[in-house]
């Protein structure tokens, strides 16, 4: 076969730097990535009172057969895992609760509304993490949720993610792996606030209060979510960087860095080795904006390569969850879900395939000619061969198989959804 061929040929280049192709996979197989459920139906979820997006939030497109119900989603999400190497994790939202019809208020929320979530994980050997929901609801429909100077407001919020926390510990328990509990809010002014001080001090006691509730660490990991700003939160977004950065340290919990979330000249790969000597863990939604936060689906370009370079050189693989968060209704959703965690598994074999060690020699030398040369001349060694092979013996297509089996899909199930 000519997939094995070409890996032969350039197992040999690689090889040439130290590079045990073996081990590079052994370890790839080894990094789950946590994949977004709300991908596959455009961030809908199953509430019995549905509500329109909000908390600048918007999804765009309306292509054919999104997902609009439990089974489906979980249908759609099989087929894309089916073409991803590896095994992974589902993250969901609290909004993907099944309650068998009945209105459940989102604080009242419990682990028996996602039995159906956990005997599907048991079943296809997957991780789960959660989401508290804090958006789409009438009690955010003024952008302001945990900051709100409303205590009635406040304190509902505040029940919601006790509940999230409660029933990732059900799934860690359930599953023999710790669900990581992001929570993320809207929480921000669409103008210039007179007031930046006290809506960060409500953020600040509601976060605390939701913590006060011990959780074993063995079944839930708690992270915060930081942003630059949003849609109606163009002036001041309560929940910066700064404060969250700050919050985690100070309170032993995970800052989750989203790649979207930054000013256009910021990136995440720059600031991951940053934290890391300050905080044992971070967690990382992959995403990609142009020009603002909109949630593109992830692509090889050159900031995902060098996040996966500095997870990789920096020994943080182990210190990093990896989240995607990207949603696109312009495209086929099971294909945006392929394109996007495959290619964030391509960006970490790029990283492992990489003689970093020899680099980071190079630079304490002070031998930046060499250093530069080298780091371009492997863009072009032959890292697809190796990618080629790596699915082929992980039972998944190579190369771009895998969107036949996407066209089959379609027009065999996604075709017929109403």
């Amino acid at each position: 076969m000519a997939v094995k061929e070409d890996f032969q040929a350039a197992k040999k280049q690689y090889e040439k730097w130290g590079i045990d192709v073996e081990k590079v996979f052994q370890r790839l197989k080894s990094i789950p990535i946590s994949i977004h459920c709300w991908q596959g139906d455009d961030i809908a979820g199953f509430e019995v009172n549905q509500q329109e997006l909000s908390g600048g939030i918007d999804v765009t497109g309306n292509y054919p057969g999104k997902a609009t119900t439990p089974e489906e989603l979980r249908d759609d999400l099989e087929k894309a895992l089916s073409l991803i190497p590896g095994k992974h994790r589902v993250n969901l939202h609290a909004i993907y609760a099944e309650t068998e019809g009945e209105v459940v208020e989102r604080d009242q929320l419990e682990p028996k509304h996602f039995e159906s979530w956990v005997r599907w994980a048991k079943e296809n050997g997957l991780g789960l993490d959660f989401n508290p929901t804090l958006f789409s609801h009438k009690k955010a429909d003024d952008g302001l949720t945990l900051a709100h100077p409303d205590k009635n407001i406040r304190d509902f919020w505040i029940r919601h993610c006790i509940a999230s926390r409660e029933i990732a510990a059900y799934f860690g328990k359930e599953l023999g792996t710790p669900a990581l509990t992001n929570i993320w809010i809207p929480d921000g002014y669409k103008d210039i606030p007179s007031d930046r001080l006290t809506p960060r001090k409500r953020l600040k006691e509601s976060l605390d209060e939701i913590y006060a509730v011990e959780i074993d660490e063995e079944y839930n990991l708690d992270a915060v979510e930081s942003k630059l700003f949003g849609i109606g939160s163009e002036a001041y977004v309560v929940g910066s960087h700064e404060f969250y950065m700050g919050y985690a340290l100070k309170n032993n919990k995970l800052c989750l860095l989203d790649t979207g979330h930054y000013h256009p000249s910021e990136v995440v790969s720059n600031k991951i080795s940053a934290m890391l000597l300050y905080s044992d863990k971070l967690a990382l939604h992959v995403s990609r904006p142009v020009r603002w936060d909109s949630d593109h689906v992830v692509i090889l370009d050159d900031e995902l390569r060098e996040i996966g370079l500095e997870l990789v050189r920096n020994n943080a693989l182990d210190k990093v969850s990896i989240g995607l968060d990207f949603f696109d209704a312009s495209i086929n959703r099971v294909a945006a879900w392929t394109i996007g965690t495959r290619n964030m598994i391509k960006a970490l074999l790029y990283a492992l395939l990489t003689p970093n060690e020899h680099l980071k020699q190079l630079q304490e030398e002070g031998n930046f000619t060499e250093r530069l040369a080298l780091m371009e001349e492997f863009k072009t060694y032959p890292f697809g061969a190796i990618w080629n092979y790596y699915c082929d013996e992980m039972g998944v297509p190579v190369g771009e198989e895998w969107l036949e089996e996407v066209k089959s899909y379609e027009e065999s199930v996604l075709s017929k959804r109403g």
